[in-house]
């Protein structure tokens, strides 16, 4: 048998090894976030999205963002932050940001919603994402 192979085969399962702490600090099923089916927009660009969060097991401050994405998918706009309470029980979310008038208007949109940690390490407070949620929703006059 070629030892070519095998040290192929070794090194791709290295570096996935190295990989999956990454990915699997990021995935505990029991964490999630939703977004209402609905979002509602004012005249004055007021945009108002909801949902869902669970989380658990974390030191740092705990934030749900969410931004929007209509007319063009690459333009996202941020629409606010609710701070988070990660004790695995599900709580409402709502964020409520303004953006241009002419920017967004009633109809369908792409939401992206996120649960984000800013954990301490080293001193530095770095990011640790718990869930995260991307889906089409409709943004309504109100």
């Amino acid at each position: 048998m070629s030892l070519r192979p095998v040290l192929t085969a070794a090194a791709g399962a290295a570096l996935l090894l190295l990989a999956a702490p990454a990915a699997t600090a990021t995935s505990d099923p029991a964490e999630t976030v939703t977004v209402d089916p609905t979002g509602r927009i004012a005249a004055d660009g007021t945009v108002t999205l909801s949902g869902t969060y669970r989380c658990v097991d974390s030191t740092g401050p705990v934030f749900v963002s969410s931004s929007v994405a209509q007319k063009s998918s690459s333009v996202r706009h941020g629409i606010g932050g609710t701070r988070a309470v990660c004790d695995g029980a599900e709580h409402r979310w709502e964020n409520t940001g303004r953006v241009s008038s002419d920017a967004l208007e009633p109809g369908p949109a792409h939401i992206e919603a996120m649960v984000m940690e800013l954990r301490p390490q080293g001193g530095l407070p770095l990011p640790r994402f718990h869930a995260a949620q991307r889906q089409e929703i409709t943004l309504v006059e109100g």
